[in-house]
């Protein structure tokens, strides 16, 4: 099997939610791996943490927080390392992941994921940052590239070569969203192949997957419905470029049944296939999407071109 930085494909997999904890334990779906918000765990020592211990036990799990904060100047919550630590110690998951942004600032919390400019003197703190985290948990830490709804004025470094340059100066895997590459390349206007491109496809993970919300002027990262034609369609061309990287796909609001979840999973099968090009439906719904860049309209073969 090969391994990308040394960790495993796990397959195709599903966020954990508490909604479809019975019916995991009651059915054992057919899912190769689940990855746990770790927040959610971290400080529960009640039925969620033993829930989460037996499914463990079961399939291979994955940790992705949302409050390391690696952006921010507070200097790093090792109080909140400590706590990972522990629970990766209890369920030893694949791998542990988090997000290029900072969550607070003055101690203060947040709980959104906000954008950084990207610059030289960023770069030089996030990557110092990641360093001090690995050497802690002892262990490679996945990183995973935000959705952004605006750009800073000071970035000098486009978001994909910040990427590169941070796994190159750190040694960190990426987890690469492509819900987010195009939600943020419609509302930043960047061109999402050009970002694909440009990120070190060797050091891909872990993709996500995630329904969106089109507001029109801008995309909403809401995670509470299906993933759009257009995000299918980038996330064909990504996957020929890191076919050994785990896919995972997110739902977060209007969290269906278990079937309906894992069904829409199963959709990425398809789009596996460079030569899948659609139903006819398909094809005429996601040229009625508003869009900044007609991703179905760019023939698969140019995406090593650009």
């Amino acid at each position: 099997m090969t391994k990308r930085l040394g960790l495993p494909n796990l397959g195709l997999g599903l966020g954990l939610r508490n909604e479809h904890f019975d019916y995991i334990l009651e059915n054992e779906p057919a899912v190769d791996w689940f990855e746990v918000i770790s927040e959610n765990f971290m400080d529960s020592f009640g039925r969620p943490r033993h829930i989460l211990k037996q499914i463990a036990d079961k399939y291979p799990v994955v940790m992705h927080g949302v409050s390391m904060s690696i952006g921010s100047t507070d200097p790093l919550n090792f109080d909140y390392l400590k706590s990972l630590k522990t629970l990766a110690d209890e369920v030893n998951p694949a791998w542990i992941s988090d997000h290029l942004c900072w969550t607070g600032v003055l101690t203060t919390n947040s709980h959104d994921l906000l954008p950084l400019p990207l610059n030289d003197e960023s770069l030089r703190h996030v990557c110092d940052r990641i360093r001090q985290i690995q050497d802690y948990l002892e262990r490679p830490l996945v990183v995973e590239n935000p959705s952004t709804y605006a750009a800073f004025k000071n970035s000098t470094i486009t978001e994909w070569d910040f990427l590169r340059l941070m796994t190159e100066e750190t040694g960190c895997g990426l987890l690469l969203d492509v819900n987010n590459v195009y939600v943020s390349s419609f509302n930043n206007d960047f061109d999402p192949v050009a970002y694909i491109n440009g990120i070190p496809h060797d050091n891909i993970v872990q993709m996500h997957l995630a329904g969106h919300q089109h507001m029109g002027n801008y995309i909403i990262d809401t995670h509470d419905r299906e993933v759009t034609n257009q995000v299918w369609k980038l996330f064909q061309m990504t996957y020929q470029l890191a076919p050994e990287a785990s896919i995972l796909l997110e739902w977060d609001g209007n969290i269906p049944p278990f079937e309906v979840y894992h069904a829409e999973l199963m959709k990425s099968r398809k789009y596996m296939d460079p030569h899948f090009r659609g139903s006819e439906k398909e094809i005429q719904h996601a040229d009625q999407e508003q869009v900044s860049n007609p991703l179905n309209v760019v023939p698969l073969e140019l995406m090593n071109k650009s």
